[in-house]
């Protein structure tokens, strides 16, 4: 038994393993490595366990680097889910002190892992985030009844306003629709690159949908295709988006696609309890479940709080809501990339 680097040769074990792994997510996939690595530029420790001729265990490690925020090594950064994945604990314990090795190592500030489920271990944990996660009938009109009336509302309203989704093959449009929606929020938009590397990476696995009004895209979102899951990722809208409900409908109009599919799980994501998108997914009949963001700490004292609801962010939150767009763009991604 031996632990490796992974190498692009060994990609297509490392996937299978992940697709057969009872935990495995989209985001312990090995095409995260090159993401991470081209179109983001940051150094990555993908090590899995050969044992026999098998792979036994991964372990998807990104390193952030970051002298505006932290020095850190992430399972997995830029993912809302991560951690080892292998065949029993034994294993398990190996790639996590091969981690902690490599966090020491690098000299980082702290080893963070992102878990569905508390690792068991005593850790500090952060009580922040919260995923949404509800199993899809096969009946479109039978997941629109299971929606609650005021949301379902919501989305009637959408369709009655005259809103159309398409796929689209390329990025451009979600990208000006999402770049626009992250400034309106105060928060720095990713590298073009970016996206792109997410969709020549994942191919059909990643699915960008785009809602138009009168021919004119009002709102986007780049999706996630992982086994029976759908998990819509990055999405946005424009100023006109609020008042055409067009968000409502963009959901609506990704699950009811999604079982078009086979799909049988709508995976709404991550958000951070109390936020307005807490509210929103509360409003579409979905019951949070917590995530356990675990930290090794190396060279800090204390776990990192780099979220926007710390209080010693507001000023720039505010500030960025009044760039103008384009000076946005061209700043954001050179900020973004280090928000992992």
């Amino acid at each position: 038994m031996r632990i490796e680097p992974l190498t692009p040769s060994e990609a297509g074990r490392w996937d299978a393993y992940v697709e057969n792994h009872p935990e495995g997510t989209f985001f312990h996939l090995s095409g995260w490595q090159a993401v991470l690595e081209d179109s983001l530029g940051h150094h990555t420790h993908y090590r899995y366990v050969e044992d026999g001729g098998k792979i036994a265990g991964v372990l998807p490690l990104g390193h952030i680097a970051s002298r505006l925020f932290a020095n850190a090594l992430i399972s997995t950064p830029f993912c809302v889910y991560g951690g080892v994945l292998a065949d029993d604990d034994s294993i398990g314990e190996r790639l996590e002190t091969e981690a902690l090795q490599q966090a020491q190592a690098l000299g980082v500030d702290y080893l963070e892992w992102r878990l569905r489920r508390p690792s068991g271990k005593v850790r500090p944990t952060k009580d922040l985030y919260v995923t949404f996660r509800k199993a899809l009938d096969s009946d479109p009109e039978a997941n629109l009844k299971a929606v609650p009336r005021k949301q379902r509302a919501m989305i009637r309203k959408g369709i009655k306003a005259g809103l159309t989704s398409v796929i689209d093959d390329g990025i451009d449009r979600l990208y000006e629709v999402y770049a626009e929606s992250v400034r309106n929020l105060g928060t720095p938009v990713f590298p073009k690159r970016y996206f792109q590397a997410l969709k020549e990476t994942f191919g059909d696995r990643c699915e960008i949908l785009i809602v138009e009004h009168q021919g004119r895209p009002v709102a986007g979102v780049m999706s996630f295709y992982f086994r029976d899951e759908v998990l819509p990722y990055y999405g946005g809208g424009t100023a006109d988006a609020r008042h055409l409900y067009a968000n409502d409908f963009m959901y609506w109009e990704v699950m009811r696609r999604a079982v078009g599919r086979g799909i049988r799980m709508f995976d709404y994501g991550r958000s951070k309890k109390g936020t307005g998108s807490y509210r929103f997914k509360k409003h579409w009949g979905f019951e949070p479940e917590p995530l356990y963001y675990e930290f090794d700490l190396v060279r800090a004292r204390e776990m990192p709080d780099i979220n926007p609801l710390n209080p010693k962010y507001r000023l720039f939150i505010r500030a960025w809501r009044r760039l103008p767009l384009p000076l946005s763009k061209l700043i954001g991604p050179w900020l973004a990339r280090d928000l992992g």
